[in-house]
């Protein structure tokens, strides 16, 4: 049932079209919505097991000689993040019902989110490390084609290709980082790889697997210096960015540092890496969030913060921390999905995002304005109790101040910590107030695209039940904190902390942390356009953004240079470059592997037709040199082939007799159907340079190909893998004939690709013969 939960989402992308094509009177959202509902119930069912102790997995054998098995396994962590993906995933698509018309391209659309929605819990609830790697370059595949949705818009194509580009660098990092895994500890098994924590700790690749699997994290969730993909993906539709860049894809990242927090967590590295790029994104994030005018990319920047804020926790590594982190995770998918669909109410209700040409709109939208109020405020921390973003903030600040068993040089850059933790707070209330105030109060500053109105109930609903959600979470945060963070909290550490979330801690210093963000924030807001000049020295015109383009086009334009130095549309050069690295390649391999051998036992004997055959052959292929006409030449190259037959019916291999007849007989017809038409050989003058390179290369090659012949037989690194068939062909493919055995039964998925390539290339020469372009009327 566990491997159905994963697979319905693919299963419904698969039916999507053709619903889409049968159904057109009803939004096809109504159909889809049903997906993520369905799969929210049945995660639902989970939490009194989870709460129990009581973990569940599924397997299913995949490649079980590799170790590779589709597992899928549930426990606190996974949980949560499924019920993240489905249940928010059920609020997007109402939203998207009331936000997209039946005019888009909704059959393309909901089958790209639906195959986000499956790889998304796929990644959550694996528990193989390559099944996970599967699903999560399938994010990055999902979330490209969902980012470049709007495929017309320039600005949609480069932000999904950005986003496509920094995520699967990562992916492969991370990768590689696996394979170190699974070799060091011997099982691909994720929970096994967790009990066997100490040999990968221990191992001197750790440092490697560390900072490899670090990059696929830091890129997936945008930690500086991989977060310019984040901003540039706000082009994709507004569901999409609720969906994918505040509650799901962006967490994948914060999902795998929490997973294998188990192995890495404890060691320096992890500390210093994990909570130092933590910090300086939120700092970074929030700092650069202030200079932004569009709405999305506030709420952008504002991710980026977040998720470094969550990161950072994570890399504190303290129960506290940890709690923190998860507890901000909840509350940061609430009050973020709210925001994001507020913006996108307001660009589809004025036609803008631009908060240069907003203002005023609590008057015409005052639900909306009510619904931002309220996120917004959370989003800033703000010291109300029935706001959860606050709560999670006081514990951020006081996790950044204690660290358990700390050593020498955590003791040494730890002390810094809170100092960040209050410096991108700071900035994170800014962007807040700055947001909310300049949207919904004070005069409308431009004339609006369109008359500012308040969106239809149906748009509304997600973001007021998100919102509700901030507040529910804020007056209880312990029936959540029971039942979905203290089991997040034992698969993250192994322990179960206390996981008590209250309002008041007393007078102490989280509590000054805050007041001091509160008051240097309203302090900075009040005085913006006083210090906001600064943005034009630091970054000015340095950004992550203009580094990527300088690194793609540098790429590019690189590729572009050194291809144009070959590409010299030389078919001769061209020759010279395959048959040289050839030559160098192979015989550098021999010559280390001592391949240049002769051996002489072991030999068939040879008759007198066998060498008649060969000095006929070496003749037929010599006189091709002297030919000056073509189709000459192939008649006479003809006779090499049919030798070869010859040789092999006298050394009684008539298979392989019978398939070099129909090989050379086809390609002789063909050359000769092609020739016919050419005209004849050329007697062009060559330098005596340009004969010497051609007799030297010439020369070489053929020494070298009659080295591998004589090689194959006298150099022997391994047992002959032919022993292995003839011992085992009819035994387990029930023939004697060994060849059709090995061509059926050993690799008999081989063949049936080959003969499928085959048939596909002989399906598009055919289109292409029968798609010919005719000769226009009038026209020779």
């Amino acid at each position: 049932m566990l491997h159905a939960a994963v697979l319905l989402p693919f299963l419904a992308a698969f039916f999507i079209p053709f619903i889409y094509r049968g159904v057109k009177q009803v939004h096809l959202g109504w159909f889809v919505l049903l997906v993520p509902i369905v799969l929210f119930g049945y995660f639902l069912s989970f939490i009194e097991d989870v709460l129990h102790g009581v973990h569940t997995l599924k397997t299913f054998e995949w490649i079980p000689s590799l170790g590779v098995n589709v597992s899928f396994f549930i426990d606190g962590l996974g949980l949560f993040f499924a019920l993240l993906i489905t249940g928010i995933g059920s609020l997007v698509v109402l939203y998207s019902i009331y936000y997209l018309s039946k005019a888009e391209k909704l059959g393309h659309f909901y089958v790209y989110l639906l195959l986000f929605m499956g790889a998304m819990l796929g990644v959550v609830l694996s528990d193989n490390l390559f099944v996970l790697y599967t699903f999560w370059e399938l994010t990055s595949i999902s979330s490209f084609l969902l980012i470049g949705y709007w495929y017309q818009r320039e600005k949609s194509t480069s932000g999904a290709l950005k986003s496509m580009m920094i995520t699967v660098f990562g992916g492969l990092a991370m990768l590689g980082g696996f394979l170190m895994m699974a070799d060091i500890t011997g099982t691909t098994s994720i929970r096994g790889i967790i009990e066997n924590a100490e040999m990968v700790v221990q191992s001197s690749l750790f440092p490697f697997i560390l900072i490899m699997i670090l990059l696929g994290a830091f890129t997936k969730s945008a930690q500086f210096p991989f977060h310019t993909w984040l901003p540039d993906a706000m082009e994709a539709p507004t569901p999409v960015s609720a969906f994918l860049h505040s509650a799901t894809m962006v967490k994948a990242g914060i999902y795998l540092v929490a997973r294998l927090s188990l192995i890495f967590a404890g060691t320096d590295l992890f500390f210093l890496i994990v909570s130092g790029f933590g910090l300086l994104t939120l700092c970074w994030g929030s700092y650069m969030a202030v200079r932004q005018t569009d709405l999305k990319a506030i709420l952008a920047y504002s991710t980026i913060s977040q998720l470094g804020m969550i990161m950072a926790m994570l890399g504190f590594g303290t129960e506290l921390a940890v709690l923190a982190a998860v507890f901000h995770i909840l509350n940061h998918a609430t009050f973020k999905g709210s925001l994001f669909m507020v913006a996108g109410i307001i660009d589809h209700e004025t036609g803008t995002r631009d908060i240069r040409r907003l203002g005023g709109l609590f008057t015409f939208m005052p639900i909306t304005a009510t619904l931002a109020l309220l996120g917004t405020f959370s989003m800033a921390g703000f010291p109300l109790p029935f706001l959860n973003g606050f709560l999670s903030k006081e514990m951020f600040f006081e996790s950044s101040l204690h660290f358990e068993e700390a050593s020498t040089i955590v003791e040494a850059v730890s002390p810094f910590f809170p100092y960040l933790a209050v410096g991108g707070s700071i900035f994170t209330f800014v962007y807040s107030v700055m947001l909310f105030f300049r949207t919904f109060t004070g005069k409308q500053r431009d004339e609006l695209p369109q008359k500012p109105h308040e969106a239809p109930i149906g748009m509304l609903l997600s973001p007021i039940v998100l919102v509700l959600l901030v507040i529910i979470i804020a007056l209880v945060p312990d029936v959540f904190g029971h039942a979905l963070l203290s089991p997040m909290v034992d698969s993250i550490t192994g322990n179960v902390g206390e996981t008590h979330i209250k309002f008041w801690h007393g007078f102490g210093a989280p509590l000054y942390m805050s007041l001091a963000v509160l008051v240097l924030g309203t302090v900075l807001y009040l005085t913006r356009t006083k210090w906001e000049r600064i943005y034009s020295v630091f970054p000015g015109k340095l950004s992550a953004a203009k580094a990527y383009d300088g690194l793609i086009n540098g790429i590019l334009n690189g590729s572009r240079k050194l291809t144009n130095a070959y590409m010299t549309g030389s078919l001769r050069h061209y020759m010279i470059y395959i048959l040289v690295f050839f030559v160098g390649l192979v015989g550098f391999t021999m010559s280390i592997t001592g391949g240049f051998r002769i051996a002489f036992d072991d030999l068939a004997p040879i008759a007198a037709p066998e060498i008649l055959i060969a000095i006929a052959m070496a003749i037929a292929a010599f006189g091709t040199i002297f030919m000056n006409n073509r189709i000459a030449a192939i008649l006479v190259l003809g006779i090499v082939g049919y030798g070869l037959s010859l040789l092999f019916v006298f050394f009684r291999a008539p298979d392989l007799a019978l398939t070099q007849l129909i090989v050379e007989t086809v390609t002789v017809a063909l050359f000769l159907l092609c020739f016919y038409h050419l005209p004849n050989f050329g007697k062009e003058k060559e330098s005596k340079r340009t004969n010497a390179v051609n007799w030297v290369i010439s020369i070489s090659v053929g020494i070298l190909v009659t080295m591998i012949g004589i090689a194959s037989h006298s150099t022997k690194f391994f047992d002959p893998i032919s022993d292995y068939f003839i011992k085992n062909s009819y035994k387990l493919g029930g023939g004697d004939n060994v060849v059709n055995v090995i061509l059926v039964d050993f690799r008999g998925l081989d063949t049936m690709l080959e003969i499928v390539v085959l048939g596909l290339a002989a399906l598009g020469i055919f289109t292409m013969i029968k798609l010919r372009p005719g000769k226009k009327e009038g026209n020779d």
